[in-house]
């Protein structure tokens, strides 16, 4: 195939991901935006005037990068890990894959439709996040590439997923047993400073509290560690996750089984 040809594939694969969640917008964004608005009126609003300020910011605006990137890592996961196993009950990937279309970019399409969602769930959470709290951007660089870098991480995870899931119920054991778990303890509702010695040290193997640090850094100027440390870590897991997900697509497991 020519550049043409594969951009042609790669688009065609990312506008059916994007037209697949946003036609049914009721089900895949509205309803994160509605969780995460009484996340900002329980814990911002009413605990959040007990407890006071948290790493010199009033406690609301400190867990808004949080909440933000707790929906983008949880609905880019989403989206792929749904898309593609659908894809594979219904032997489109089988399609896909003996086609003259390379795996890199099949797999590349899948990505892009998961960080598309993550991004527009992320972005409409920002704006309600107006009504609670003002958004303080203290390095928009920062913040873009730490959030487009996550929702990456997190949908090639969603890809893993999908292509050892043997059945409906088994897409949602890792959303159930890991991402849920490693969300709330990655620094969404606190600082690992607040903790017990023991538990910093422990906290700082959740790959999730340097996605969420890095986003606040870009947001309040604040993190529990130094922003290149958050990059090394995400990066590192894209790597890995990254070449993981083609392997497996190149060697069929999963698919052509």
């Amino acid at each position: 195939m020519n550049a043409a040809q594969k951009w042609t594939a790669y688009y065609t694969i990312l506008i059916k991901e994007v037209l697949r969640f946003s036609r049914i917008w009721k089900q895949t964004i509205l309803p994160p935006v509605i969780t995460t608005s009484l996340y900002f009126v329980i814990f911002g609003n009413l605990i959040g005037e007990k407890i006071g300020e948290m790493d010199g910011h009033r406690y609301i605006d400190f867990i808004m990068p949080g909440l933000i990137m707790m929906t983008v890592i949880t609905n880019a996961y989403a989206n792929v890990v749904a898309s593609f196993y659908g894809s594979k009950f219904q032997g489109n990937i089988a399609e896909m894959l003996v086609s003259p279309t390379p795996n890199w970019i099949i797999l590349a399409g899948f990505v892009s439709g998961g960080v598309a969602r993550g991004m527009a769930v992320g972005i409409a959470v920002t704006l309600i996040s107006l009504l609670f709290t003002h958004l303080h951007m203290q390095h928009f660089w920062v913040m873009a590439s730490i959030v487009t870098m996550t929702a990456v991480l997190f949908s090639l995870a969603g890809v893993i997923n999908a292509v050892y899931a043997r059945s409906f119920d088994d897409i949602n054991i890792i959303p159930t047993f890991v991402l849920t778990p490693l969300t709330y303890l990655g620094g969404v509702f606190y600082s690992i400073s607040t903790l017990p010695e023991f538990w910093q040290k422990v906290s700082l193997l959740n790959p999730v509290l340097y996605m969420v640090n890095g986003f606040r850094f870009g947001i309040l100027g604040v993190s529990d560690m130094p922003v290149w440390v958050s990059y090394g870590v995400i990066a590192g897991f894209i790597l890995l996750l990254g070449g993981f997900s083609l392997y497996l697509l190149n060697k069929g497991t999963g698919i052509r089984s």
